[in-house]
């Protein structure tokens, strides 16, 4: 209700009045996010280093539920008013419009979070029932089901034995734990999203690809060009270009702004100090990037590095995944120790064939990227409907024959 009022003010106003009026909006906004979100955090926080100095005094945390997709709507509804602020949008005054914008339903629990322009006119016209919509629709929505209920619902059921038991195994088994969490957090972010898009797409509404085969990216800026696109977009244009982006005077400011830019988006994930180092971690990698942007240049000018450089990134992601997935700093630390440093036995669960559809899982997704990367992508071959067709029947089979349909919900919900 703020940000659509704020909208119309800062349209009709000049000078400073429009200033406040966008502060005004994003700090109540964002004030929303703070007390559902990270309230309770900060008052652990607080209670924990109130104990330790030995005080009495502590403070009780809320007895609240996080709204359903509250994070992805609130990012959506400031991007509304920044970019009226900016003059690349007129303000909507058709409330209904304008609500339908923040919650409209297909994105709403876990994005693509959209921009104004793009989502906005779209609600506006006429949409008659097209097939083309439709066939479009249904084929990302099969494909959405097969990477969650087939790909990431089946590795999740190795990686959460794993992870929630991470004392008890070797590093063998938490390294495999690892890579297999790295597609099952893949398949079911990209899963949801490919769903979403596909559901609007049968409305005649088109949202904004938000996953691009990011494992076969081969810098880590190339990664987050190609993971959680909207997202990844959102913090570049309104906190690292509003800090100065790369069009700064040093180094060390440009250093200095990835790093806030991904501290701030790690902490966006969660709050817990296993999302702020997991985007530490990331802001880093893109630091050390910068630092030998030359020998990057000469090792993509040279084609024998291809997978070499692909594998070199997905390991560094690995990585950092490690504390994202984490339930504490401790276990991360843990974990990471016993990957490096102790080899074990490898954990087999009690039915054997969960290890196998883990690995068929894993193989699967990655032939479908790589085909798409190198072959579909490239117009190399004709797009023929029959086969598309096909691959959509043989998708549906797998998800009959091999999806986990009493799995968890979407990862991406909590956030």
């Amino acid at each position: 209700m703020i940000d659509y009022f704020a909208g119309i003010w800062i349209e009709r106003s000049e000078g400073k009045k429009r200033k406040q009026y966008l502060l005004i909006s994003i700090i109540s906004t964002v004030l929303v996010l703070f007390v559902f979100k990270y309230y309770n955090f900060f008052i652990d926080n607080y209670n924990g280093i109130a104990n330790l100095i030995g005080w009495n005094y502590s403070i009780d945390a809320l007895a609240i539920i996080l709204p359903i997709g509250l994070s992805f709507h609130t990012f959506q509804s400031l991007s509304y008013v920044i970019e009226v602020y900016r003059g690349n949008q007129k303000a909507e005054t058709n409330f209904g419009i304008y609500s339908l914008y923040v919650m409209y339903y297909p994105q709403l629990v876990a994005g693509p979070i959209e921009r104004p322009q793009n989502l906005l006119h779209q609600f506006k016209r006429e949409n008659n029932f097209k097939f083309q919509n439709f066939h479009r629709g249904i084929r990302l929505i099969i494909v959405g089901f097969f990477m969650k209920l087939v790909v990431a619902d089946r590795l999740g059921i190795y990686v959460d034995s794993v992870y929630n038991n991470a004392d008890k195994h070797g590093g063998l088994s938490l390294a495999l734990a690892t890579f297999f969490f790295a597609f099952q957090i893949y398949c079911d972010f990209a899963g949801y999203s490919s769903i979403a898009i596909g559901a609007s797409r049968v409305m005649g509404i088109s949202l904004m690809t938000n996953f691009r085969r990011p494992y076969l990216s081969k810098t880590v800026s190339e990664f987050w060009r190609r993971w959680h696109i909207s997202l990844s977009t959102w913090f570049k244009d309104y906190v690292f270009i509003s800090m100065g982006g790369s069009r700064v005077k040093t180094k060390s400011k440009l250093y200095f702004n990835l790093m806030v830019t991904f501290l701030i988006s790690g902490f966006w994930h969660g709050a817990s100090w296993t999302f702020v180092i997991w985007g530490g971690l990331n802001g880093l990698y893109l630091i050390f990037e910068q630092m030998i942007h030359r020998v990057h240049t000469f090792l993509a000018s040279v084609k024998f590095f291809t997978v070499f450089r692909i594998i070199y990134v997905f390991v560094l992601i690995c990585i950092a995944w490690i504390f994202f997935r984490s339930n504490s700093i401790g276990d991360a630390l843990m974990i990471t120790k016993k990957i490096f440093t102790s080899r074990g036995k490898l954990f087999t669960p009690p039915d054997p064939e969960i290890l196998i559809y883990c690995f068929l899982a894993v193989f699967m997704i990655i032939a479908n990227e790589v085909f798409y990367e190198m072959i579909y992508a490239k117009r190399r071959i004709k797009r023929y409907t029959v086969l598309n067709n096909a691959y959509m029947i043989f998708l549906i089979i797998c998800i009959i024959l091999l999806g986990v349909f009493d799995g968890g919900q979407f990862i991406y919900f909590q956030f």
